[in-house]
């Protein structure tokens, strides 16, 4: 720790010493510095959108209680002028010692953040500054800790993230981001619901690990004596759901996998999954396009956007582009699902992709194309028809063999959505199961295991479906111009502090 942060920790050690003694006297005199509840009658928004037009010097006779955190004082004396912070945004506080009386010394003892509540005449002050001219006040919450001044630089990101209950009360941004991650998932919801689609839940801890290709976080059911994983995808369950004759379901849910911390990525994030019966990827095409047009409209207002400095469309109709035939035109070979492997081995390596032993055409064409196609893709592209190889859960094509019908959202150079002609053959299904322990044997660890139930449930009869995943995380990201994901989840993943290590 440097000197510097030594001196702010000495400094706020102090401030937080002679607030504790503030708390003292006040209950020395009667005063309870933490009530239980306390009855408010206005916000701040409501009160600028009533009266934002009165004139200077004007009092209005409506008589308020407004209640927040305090933001700031400035001491003139007889008068002392505060800011309010509530949910709804600020509005100023103005105390006249002439008609607080008795209070007067008490509120001027007041310090920033603590939470108030205060009664009071709605008025304008002679520069023209909508306030409430406080005629009573109520301490509500004793604010022990000093609120910073700036939050700014390297260091401070992190403690923002870590303390996102002081970064939400300082930080207008982080405020606004909340608001818009909060309407992103409500027009999404809604979008859903004006369509027929009900919401469910389905559980968080299961016993395989499946639905997704990804490394699971493992436990231990204690009374039932058996391993259990923290779901990595929504998937499965909800398409029982669909075999049980829930037609049109979703499910907003938190998923969790156990891999690396990056600007995009959180080992705890938000999905959505919708699974429609009798529906195709067709429709998944149409529902993805209009839910994200949708939410942008709610949270932004319109569809033009501006993510990393430059102009975004998410307008329709978005583009479409062929998996392999991107792969091809990248590389320059002519990639198709039966080429030669040698052939692929090489093409993958002479365009700069990592490759490993093992790998068929199929991942190898996958690994290609995140390489050299998708960080070039800016304005949303569903990006169609994927090897079988990767896809075990997805339908092969109708007239193209070698492929699934499968369609990635890309925007901005990242996935966003994934979308599939579910597979409802339970004899197809068990081949490519099979095929998933194959892999998993030979040392890939995020292959599918074989799923049972699962199977048993496909052949009880899942209609024609179509199934569609969206990262939530990454939707707010883009709605928000924020370009981490730390900054659209309330409290991200971080590394202990070293004091708890």
């Amino acid at each position: 720790m440097g000197d510097g942060d030594e001196r702010s920790s000495l400094d706020e050690n102090r401030l937080t010493a002679a607030r504790l003694a503030k708390v003292d006297r006040l209950r020395d005199a009667g005063v309870e510095p933490y009530p239980y509840r306390f009855e408010r009658t206005a916000f701040a928004a409501d009160l600028h959108d009533r009266h934002g037009d009165l004139g200077s010097g004007a009092t209005t006779d409506e008589q308020v209680v407004v209640a927040g955190r305090l933001m700031g004082m400035r001491d003139m004396g007889s008068l002392v002028f505060g800011v309010l912070l509530d949910p709804s945004g600020r509005i100023q506080l103005f105390a006249d010692e002439s008609v607080l009386e008795g209070g007067f010394a008490a509120f001027s003892d007041l310090d920033v953040g603590d939470w108030i509540g205060v009664a009071g005449e709605v008025m304008t002050t002679r520069r023209g500054e909508l306030s409430i001219r406080v005629e009573g006040f109520t301490l509500l919450a004793k604010g022990l800790r000093p609120l910073p001044e700036k939050w700014h630089g390297l260091k401070d990101i992190e403690q923002r993230h870590r303390q996102r209950y002081v970064d939400l009360v300082v930080n207008e941004r982080a405020r606004r981001t909340a608001a818009k991650r909060i309407a992103t998932i409500e027009s999404l919801r809604r979008s859903l619901s004006d369509r027929g689609f009900v919401e469910v839940e389905t559980p968080t801890l299961h016993t395989l690990p499946t639905g997704g290709h990804a490394l699971p976080f493992e436990t231990h059911h204690d009374a039932l004596g058996i391993d259990m994983y923290l779901r990595i995808a929504l998937e499965l369950h909800l398409k029982r759901l669909v075999v049980g004759g829930m037609e049109r379901v979703f499910e907003i849910g938190r998923v969790f996998r156990n891999e690396g911390v990056s600007t995009i990525h959180n080992p705890e994030f938000t999905m959505l999954e919708v699974y429609q019966g009798l529906a195709d990827y067709t429709d998944m095409i149409v529902l993805t396009e209009a839910l994200v047009i949708e939410a942008a409209t709610a949270v932004h207002g319109g569809t033009e956007i501006e993510f990393k400095g430059k102009d975004l469309s998410l307008a329709a109709p978005w583009d479409r582009l062929d998996f392999f035939g991107s792969v091809a035109e990248a590389t320059g070979t002519d990639w198709t699902p039966d080429m030669d492997l040698e052939t692929a081995r090489s093409s993958a390596t002479a365009a700069g992709v990592s490759i490993e032993q093992g790998w068929g055409v199929g991942k190898l064409a996958a690994e290609a194309f995140e390489t050299l196609v998708e960080p070039t893709l800016w304005n949303p592209t569903f990006v169609l028809n994927h090897p079988k190889e990767i896809s075990p859960l997805a339908r092969e094509h109708r007239s193209r063999p070698g492929v699934v019908e499968r369609f990635e959202v890309i925007v901005a150079g990242t996935e966003l959505a994934n979308a599939f002609s579910e597979l409802n053959d339970p004899v197809e299904q068990r081949r490519r199961f099979e095929a998933q322990v194959a892999a998993r044997s030979a040392g890939d660890v995020e292959a599918h295991p074989m799923d049972e139930d699962y199977l048993r449930a496909l052949e009880y009869g899942l209609p024609p479906t179509g199934g569609m995943g969206m990262g939530v995380d990454r939707l707010v990201m883009l709605l928000t111009g924020e370009e981490s994901v730390r900054e659209v989840i309330l409290f991200p993943h971080l590394r202990p502090e070293a004091s708890d290590l």
